[in-house]
């Protein structure tokens, strides 16, 4: 079975104003949580608004489930702690016009000298799954093969609409923050490992990125660990949401590792057609059409559908069908977190769109 971790980055507020305060590292203490390997389990992000947990490794899907929230409830506590709540939104919904400190890191304080008003703005928060896989080559062609599904998981993830007090008019407004970094958006296809590892060495030399973690593509291979790395998700109000797309991640992984080793075709998408799915997802999340992998716009209901076909096998054998099905179903009755953001908003005005924000990130 494929082992799976997730990060998540939540954002600290205000709970009256909603707006961003910079109280990360007090969090962080009064959280308590153990070291993973090298790592703590709360982490520090660019930004001192910010905080990022990790899970364990996990073997299943009620493991993840049981991690999320035992890490949302002891940073939330935290939180609480030092006058502050955690909110699991995609983007910070306010903002002062003073931008929130960059965390005293060389490598964040190196960024905020590169380019001071993309870290002034990124107020964004994400969700990414590892999965392990067998080795970098298997790695390079399980990027090349769920590549085309990642604009449908930006449209399913949805969570960030708002900016600066005002509908951005953009589901996920997060993506195209991201997406002005050097290298962002879906990655592009490698013809094998060689190819893989030669561009990114280019890259490198080229001095416009100095380190690998400024491959911000929403897919990528980890240089510490035997894993691939999905990144294009918004961090998800609910925890029971992030475990669905945990499942849907790693049936995805063993879906590309099964068909790699079938000999079958790699899905071919030009990259400009990849980019524009991705920034129409981004767009309208679910609420309309989606472009599918071969590059057809369809209802997002029946690309949901084909996804969910495509991974019925690899569901079944981790006994993830039930689970994910019904997330699945419960997301499209409901809409995206970026939909309730907007109608809660509508309707309770800033009140309401804080007490959603700040309740749903820890409910069980």
């Amino acid at each position: 079975m494929i082992t799976i971790g997730v990060e998540e980055e939540y954002l600290l507020v205000d709970p009256v104003t909603c707006l961003p305060v910079p109280l990360a590292e007090r969090v962080r203490a009064a959280a308590g949580l153990e070291p993973i390997l090298d790592d703590q389990e709360v982490q520090s992000e660019l930004l001192q608004a910010q905080v990022e947990v990790a899970t364990p490794v996990c073997t299943d899907l009620e493991e993840v489930g049981g991690h999320l929230l035992r890490l949302r409830h002891a940073v939330g506590t935290a939180a609480e702690k030092n006058g502050c709540r955690i909110a699991a939104c995609g983007t910070a919904p306010f903002r002062e016009a003073v931008p929130v400190p960059v965390t005293e890191k060389a490598r964040y304080l190196a960024m905020r000298s590169q380019a001071p008003q993309l870290v002034a703005e990124q107020l964004v928060n994400g969700m990414h799954v590892h999965a392990a896989v067998p080795d970098r080559a298997m790695g390079v062609a399980v990027m090349n093969r769920v590549r085309v599904w990642l604009p449908v998981l930006v449209a399913m993830s949805a969570n960030s609409p708002l900016w600066d007090g005002n509908d951005t008019g953009f589901a996920s407004w997060r993506t195209v923050i991201f997406g002005r970094w050097a290298v962002s958006g879906p990655p592009p296809q490698f013809a094998d490992p060689e190819d893989h590892e030669a561009r990114i060495r280019t890259l490198l030399d080229s001095g416009v990125i100095t380190d690998t973690g400024q491959l911000y593509w929403q897919a990528r291979l980890s240089d510490r660990y035997p894993t691939i790395e999905v990144r294009c998700a918004d961090v998800q109000l609910r925890a029971d949401s992030a475990v669905m797309f945990a499942g849907i991640i790693r049936a995805m992984i063993a879906t590309a590792i099964r068909e790699e080793k079938e000999g079958a075709p790699v899905p071919r998408c030009p990259p400009e057609l990849l980019q524009a799915a991705n920034w129409h997802a981004a767009r309208h999340g679910l609420s309309g059409l989606l472009v599918d992998p071969e590059g057809v716009s369809r209802r997002a209901g029946d690309v949901l559908a084909r996804l969910l076909d495509a991974l019925t096998p690899a569901l079944d054998e981790t006994g993830d069908s039930r689970e994910v099905t019904s997330l699945v179903h419960r997301l499209l009755q409901e809409g995206t977190p970026a939909d309730r953001q907007r109608r809660v908003l509508a309707e309770g005005g800033l009140p309401a769109l804080t007490d959603l924000l700040v309740t749903e990130t820890v409910a069980p």
